[in-house]
């Protein structure tokens, strides 16, 4: 393959048999300075996506470009197309509640609510239903807990303070309460950026044990855990996507030289 092939093919990457979220040339404006470039690839359904890159390349837009989220930071424009299960979310009939309802957040810096541990998982459930019985908020909850590797470490603190929970505790908390409502995508933005090391062990086997459902898509400033957890990876840089493909391949065969030189250390 030439080099001039192989640019193309990370720029190109193949597509994806079964996205639940793709881009096709899609760019985005906010108040007016272009952020993200002619960005095209899928994300696979029930896999774990990574997206790295320098700071300021992007990642972070683009993540919150999958549930409109940058609308709430200033005036955006966008150009190109950005589906999500086939739809376009920037199309006049999406529905923007629906929308944020079916992808889960979580955030840089854990933000459980000021509540007890209990009713930080129960909001939820109760956003979701208008008036939920307190059987299915119990069972609700342990459900989240449970999957989430949390049960047994708070079965006896439901009615403590969730915000008096270790950071760590804290982060895995808020994934629960994201997943509590079966959502299809969940976004996590760099959240383990002020965890220790054993608390960010225990958030990635907890991102794997979720076994795809749902599909995840996490910013990373962190190539190497990129490279522990996740199935695909995107590169970004400047607001460009660089290089896009199976993380093994991305990592050990990288196509573009930006992205070795990035996975090595030897830039960003």
């Amino acid at each position: 393959m030439t080099q001039d092939a192989r640019e193309a093919s990370a720029v190109h990457p193949q597509e994806i048999k079964d996205p639940i979220l793709s881009m096709d040339n899609f760019c985005l404006d906010l108040d007016g300075r272009r952020v993200l470039s002619d960005i095209s690839f899928s994300v696979p359904r029930g896999a774990i996506t990574a997206l790295v890159g320098p700071s300021g390349s992007g990642k972070t837009v683009l993540l919150r470009s999958f549930n409109r989220m940058n609308e709430w930071d200033g005036t955006i424009s966008v150009q190109g197309l950005l589906e999500f299960e086939g739809q376009d979310i920037h199309s006049p009939a999406t529905d923007l509640l629906e929308l944020r309802g079916r992808m889960g957040m979580v955030f840089r810096i854990p933000n459980a609510f000021s509540m007890s541990v209990f009713d930080n998982v129960a909001y939820a459930l109760r956003a979701q239903s208008s008036h939920p019985s307190r059987r299915l908020l119990d069972e609700g909850v342990e459900r989240a807990l449970r999957r989430c590797g949390l049960w047994d470490d708070l079965r006896d603190r439901l009615a403590e303070p969730a915000v008096q929970l270790p950071p760590g505790l804290q982060q895995r908390l808020c994934v629960a309460r994201a997943v509590a409502c079966s959502p299809a995508v969940l976004l996590l933005d760099e959240p383990c950026s002020v965890l220790d090391p054993l608390a960010t062990a225990e958030l990635e086997d907890l991102l794997l044990s979720l076994g795809g459902n749902p599909t995840v898509v996490i910013v990373t400033h962190n190539p190497q855990q990129a490279s522990r957890i996740s199935q695909y990876t995107a590169f970004l840089s400047r607001g460009r996507l660089v290089e896009f493909g199976p993380t093994e391949r991305v990592f050990q065969r990288p196509l573009r030289r930006e992205t070795d030189d990035y996975i090595s250390g030897r830039s960003g």
